[in-house]
């Protein structure tokens, strides 16, 4: 009699980055927990390179340490983008799970975002690391890829989004808008290039900051209404997407000091003028959604919200309402925003070091990259 065949082992669960924490991968190999790399990881490079950015901006008389953060942020865009490129080579059916997965595909913006995070860098404290030449040429470079890459996922990602949301029935969520943010990020790092480039490039490279400005910001706009309407429909998000809420900051805080820089870099009175009108209700909502997004955390953290990479939302976005509150410091010369970067950046300082202490345990315990439970 011939033996019954035997059923073929069931396929890995795709993972969705954002949710609970990861349990060990089966075997332990490094193969197998690059399997489980998403693009979410690159939140680790965004948050530490706006940590010293802004860093620099807040308290300029440490420049070594925001000179080593920096350094650190550049060394893990490295070794996450070779990560990752090994990821999609060995494991293509997962990459292309992750595209076709709308709680995971958002966070290519993530990819986009940390080029520019450390390409802003490399303008402002890449020369004391690499030198004037290097560190602006390196700065140019990344910042070029990141905004075609944010363009291809602000032009191409939200309509995969509400493709796959109205199949599965699934609502936005504030995860959507890290499909938009990245031209605000471009805008907001690209002035910092002006001073280095000849003149007739100046003029047309502030232009296309605008522009990009203006794309990222109606695009938020677009996106904000539908992820508030459905966390009110739903009573707020799933505990472990609770951090998720402090991406609404991003924008904010980023289109704040975009219209800075670049009323800087052009030396137009009038601009100058604009970001001040524009910036100060803008920030202003962003404190409120910043104290409303506090208490829905502590809120799911006593109702047993665990460490998850989700956490890393506490870095970036608040970082970038560090920079918009010390610009408009500079331009309104209030001593009251001036306190109000300080302790923002004081949160954000606290929030990188404890998901960066987290996230280093469960790496060396094998629990992260890998597929949730």
């Amino acid at each position: 009699m011939a033996p019954a065949a035997t059923a073929p082992p069931p396929a890995p669960p795709v993972p969705h980055p954002a949710r609970g924490r990861a349990g060990p991968a089966p075997g332990g190999g490094a193969r197998r927990s690059v399997r489980h790399l998403g693009p979410n990881w690159y939140a680790t490079v965004m948050g530490t390179a706006i940590l010293a950015t802004a860093g620099a901006e807040v308290a300029p008389g440490a420049p070594l340490l925001w000179r080593v953060l920096w350094s650190l942020s550049l060394v893990v865009l490295v070794v996450l983008v070779a990560a990752r490129a090994r990821h999609w080579r060995r494991h293509p059916d997962q990459a292309r799970a992750h595209l076709d997965d709308p709680a995971v595909a958002p966070f290519y913006g993530c990819l986009a975002m940390a080029l520019l995070a450390v390409g802003g860098g490399a303008a402002t404290l890449g020369p004391d690391v690499l030198g004037t030449p290097g560190g602006v040429r390196l700065g140019l470079v990344l910042w070029v890829l990141g905004t075609l890459v944010g363009l291809v996922v602000a032009v191409g990602m939200p309509y995969r989004l509400v493709a796959a949301a109205r199949r599965s029935g699934r609502r936005p969520t504030p995860v959507w808008l890290l499909t938009v943010v990245a031209p605000v990020v471009s805008a907001a790092t690209g002035p910092l290039f002006v001073p280095h480039l000849p003149t007739p490039a100046r003029q047309p490279l502030l232009f296309g900051c605008l522009v990009l400005l203006g794309a990222g910001v109606l695009g938020t706009l677009v996106l904000l209404p539908s992820v508030c309407a459905a966390l009110v429909a739903t009573g707020g998000p799933p505990l472990a997407l609770t951090p998720t809420l402090f991406l609404v900051l991003g924008p904010l805080g980023q289109s704040t000091t975009a219209l800075d820089r670049i009323a800087e870099a052009s030396g137009s009175p009038g601009w100058g003028a604009f970001t001040v009108v524009y910036g100060v209700p803008v920030l202003g909502f962003a404190v409120c959604w910043l104290v409303a997004a506090t208490a829905l955390v502590v809120r799911a953290r006593r109702r047993g919200m665990r460490f998850t990479m989700a956490w890393w939302s506490f870095t970036f976005p608040v970082g970038t309402c560090v920079t918009g509150a010390a610009a408009l410091a500079d331009r309104t010369g209030s001593a009251g925003y001036r306190v109000l970067a300080v302790l923002l950046y004081a949160g954000l300082a606290a929030a990188w070091a404890v998901a960066a202490v987290r996230t280093a345990r469960e790496v060396a315990l094998g629990r992260l990259p890998a597929a949730p439970r």
